[in-house]
């Protein structure tokens, strides 16, 4: 970790270094859970083939943490815990709040937040209201943010052009791993027409953009050990301009099924209803107080979409040599693909009592 060390000599932290451990199951960036005498801290290096202007990147990071801390601020009601909702970015001896290391990597710190965890799969519906309460609250804290945010990655959540670089990656077949997937290519395109309707919506007026967290996995938010309670939303490379949707639908994608993402034996995937019904009261808690009629309405169908395009994303990577996500065994994205499109299938099979369930929310 002699690494590690000198990069913390880059930042402005209470104590001397003591230890680091990696720490986490993203994909994308190295996370390391990082303790000096006096204080712990995350600390991580940006993934700069992915997010290739981390300065944009960490300007957004400032401006959301920033946002956040005023409005806490702002509340008449004095809560001890009112510094764990938010991350704390500790600045750099350069006064920035990155760390360029002689190697070009860029880093960031910032305070752990403790007596709180992330969960991979939730164990109970109580927590994925907890979670969509945070996400939902995080939404509506950031509504009225001033100014617009930098987009870290060009067409996040923009569906038909997933799909467009699917196609791309099928014709192109550069591994010739083609004639493995044609089920799951099959399903794929059987949904053509539905990847359009949001940005169909978005253009007609009936939906609005809004500041979106954009990766709302249900890992991204920290579920308080004490209270149950959603503490803190992390990861926030992707917050940025986008529709509430996004967000909703990818709690819906990870917080239901009772399997991980890459889950070989597909009978275990799956939508439980019981926690789709806990993340849309959740969400709706915080998120129904910007939300319009039309927005709502929508919801349900979120579901289906993100997962299906993270579906499409996987199995595109898969065909392109597994050059995104970080991979741990052999056809690991084109696994997790095929759960993708199980649990889509779930939701699908599941829209009426969504959608009515969705309707008796007010």
């Amino acid at each position: 970790m002699n690494n590690i060390a000198q990069v913390c000599q880059g930042f402005r932290l209470d104590g001397t270094f003591v230890s680091a451990e990696k720490y986490g199951t993203g994909h994308i960036n190295d996370t390391y859970k990082m303790s000096t005498a006096n204080q712990t801290y995350i600390l991580q290096r940006i993934n700069t083939n992915i997010f290739r202007e981390p300065e944009k990147l960490m300007e957004n990071f400032v401006q959301v943490s920033k946002h956040i801390e005023k409005k806490i601020a702002a509340e008449k009601t004095v809560n001890p815990n009112s510094r764990r909702r938010f991350l704390q970015v500790i600045m750099s001896v350069n006064d920035t709040p990155y760390y360029c290391d002689a190697d070009g990597n860029f880093w960031r710190c910032y305070i752990f937040v403790d007596e709180a965890r992330t969960y991979d799969v939730l164990e109970k519906s109580s927590q994925a209201y907890a979670a969509a309460a945070a996400f939902g609250a995080f939404q509506n804290d950031l509504a009225d943010l001033p100014c617009r945010l930098h987009e870290t990655i060009a067409d996040f959540h923009h569906t038909p052009k997933r799909l467009a670089a699917l196609e791309a990656a099928v014709k192109a077949d550069k591994c010739g791993r083609l004639k493995e997937v044609s089920p799951e290519l099959d399903y794929i395109m059987s949904c053509k027409e539905e990847y359009s309707l949001l940005l169909d919506e978005k253009d007609a007026g009936n939906i609005f953009e809004r500041t979106t967290h954009n990766d709302t996995k249900l890992n991204n938010v920290l579920i308080d050990d004490l209270t149950g309670e959603g503490t803190c939303v992390i990861d926030l490379d992707t917050v940025m301009p986008g529709l509430p949707h996004y967000d909703f639908g990818d709690m819906v994608r990870t917080g239901t099924s009772p399997a991980p993402e890459d889950e070989l034996d597909l009978n275990k995937v799956g939508m439980r209803f019981e926690m789709f019904e806990a993340l849309l009261r959740g969400y709706l808690s915080n998120a129904g107080k910007f939300l319009n009629a039309r927005e709502k309405e929508l919801l349900p169908f979120s579901g289906k979409l993100i997962t299906l395009e993270i579906g499409i994303r996987f199995l595109t990577d898969y065909l392109s040599g597994d050059v995104y996500f970080k991979i741990h065994r052999e056809k690991h994205n084109l696994d997790r693909c095929r759960t993708q499109i199980k649990l889509a299938q779930s939701i699908e099979s599941q829209f009426d009592a969504m959608r009515k369930l969705n309707d008796s929310i007010k």
